[in-house]
């Protein structure tokens, strides 16, 4: 079977455990030089440390692969450029970015720091436009060049924010943020031939609870919840055969892998001029009765 990203050059943010990890073992494994994007530290974000990513570097390298490891904090924009300078000056071109650093800082909402919200947006929100922003415009300069440019960015969202979930209204917010950035960028680079994706993984990780990791214990022949699952749909965006696919939200659990649709709009109701709020009392509850239910995967 062919490498299906051969010759390519992909930079993945958070990429020295898990989910992530498994994205930069897989690309490697289909012929992409990689950089291993990964601040270290703990999953609220503490104790910066490079071991991770230089670990992952080392088995790509094992295995016959290329690849750098990156510490760069890509919620800063100067991280973020620095990050896309090293695939640049190491590699000498880059095709994709897949957007997957994050952190957590669980709380509900009543009883939240604004540190807690703000330094989860910072990591997963500010970061995925910081990295996207800086790669998009050497794609942009490329393009203008008069340049070939087939170029891919692939976020990360999550069905916390799809779906909701309790204690996560900053991961949430920012997840969902993410999905509306990705179809928003998807518009504004497509000029440029770049494609801007997202997907949401459930799978077994350390940001998931001790509760969630129980219910997600590994089992014999597939494991569903194995982070390594999500790597293949990741890797297929990132190569060529994608370059038709963009500002698409793709919910990837096991080997089961699914559209999401985003907003739709449901029953309506049209006066023709403009309510008195008191009409509204007798048709919304009955409007609101006709429209589906709200729908959560946990």
């Amino acid at each position: 079977m062919a490498s299906i990203c051969e010759g390519r050059v992909a930079v993945v943010t958070g990429a020295g455990r898990g989910i992530g990890r498994g994205h930069a073992l897989e690309l490697a494994r289909q012929g992409a030089r990689v950089v291993v994007n990964d601040l270290g530290g703990d999953v609220h974000g503490a104790n910066p440390d490079s071991a991770a990513a230089k670990e992952v570097v080392e088995e790509i390298v094992a295995a016959g692969g290329e690849a750098v490891a990156s510490g760069h904090d890509v919620s800063t924009a100067d991280g973020a450029a620095g990050l896309v300078r090293l695939a640049l000056d190491t590699f000498g071109e880059l095709h994709a970015v897949v957007n997957n650093a994050g952190i957590l800082r669980d709380r509900t909402i009543l009883n939240m720091t604004e540190d807690e919200w703000d330094s989860v947006l910072a990591v997963h929100l500010r970061g995925t436009f910081l990295v996207t922003r800086e790669a998009g415009r050497h794609w942009r300069e490329r393009s203008k060049a008069g340049a070939p440019v087939d170029a891919r960015i692939v976020n990360t969202s999550s069905v916390s924010g799809l779906f909701g979930n309790t204690g996560q209204s900053n991961y949430g917010a920012a997840k969902a943020g993410i999905a509306g950035f990705t179809i928003i960028a998807s518009l504004e680079l497509a000029r440029y031939g770049i494609t801007v994706n997202a997907v949401s993984p459930s799978a077994r990780t350390r940001m998931i609870t001790p509760r969630g990791q129980e219910r997600m214990a590994a089992r014999e022949n597939f494991d569903p919840f194995a982070p390594d699952n999500i790597a293949p749909l990741v890797t297929w965006l990132v190569g060529p055969e994608a370059k038709d696919v963009t500002g698409r939200v793709f919910n990837v659990h096991g080997g089961r892998i699914s559209v999401l649709e985003g907003w739709r709009e449901g029953p309506v109701i049209d006066k023709g001029a403009r309510w008195e709020p008191s009409e509204l009392a007798v048709v919304m509850p009955h409007l609101v009765a006709k429209a589906a239910a709200n729908v959560s995967l946990r």
